[in-house]
């Protein structure tokens, strides 16, 4: 099957590859079907492209590359939507965008950490989860310098 992307060109994807939201992602509810591609020369940046709108891609990546930890609950309603069964891959990234306010010149990239992305790996049904309140925590991963105390 072939795809069109803006972004990306023409595409000649394996239709069992399609990721399907039932519901869309907010402000693309129309939009169910999307194809993620890994960027080229990255190993942290996604495409995920629409498979019916050639103008609809977004940037992605997985939370734990900006040492991002999630720690929240599906819901039943949620669960029965992306059809997790004990077993299934749930994968979770977050959708990246460019922020042009910036004090240095240069435009930052963000993340959507209160919107990730999750995805029944298994069975290529994603849905995109609204976190009302983060719990914010602190987890230091590794040593970054010592003080030698013999020169205070």
């Amino acid at each position: 099957m072939e795809i069109q992307s803006k972004l990306l060109g023409n595409q000649d994807i394996n239709p069992d590859t399609i990721i399907n939201f039932p519901r869309g992602l907010p402000g693309f509810e129309d939009q169910t079907r999307f194809k993620l591609f890994h960027q080229e020369g990255s190993e942290i940046v996604y495409w995920l492209q629409s498979v019916d709108n050639a103008e609809l891609t977004f940037s992605a990546a997985h939370p734990s590359h900006f040492n991002i930890n999630y720690n929240f609950t599906v819901t039943d309603p949620e669960e029965a939507l992306l059809q997790l069964e004990p077993g299934d891959e749930l994968v979770i990234l977050i959708l990246l965008h460019k922020d042009n306010e910036q004090d240095n010149g240069k435009p930052t990239i963000k993340g959507s950490i209160k919107s990730p992305i999750l995805i029944n790996a298994n069975k290529r049904i994603g849905m995109q989860k609204v976190l009302v309140a983060i719990e914010q925590s602190i987890t230091l991963t590794e040593k970054v310098s010592e003080i030698d105390v013999s020169e205070a």
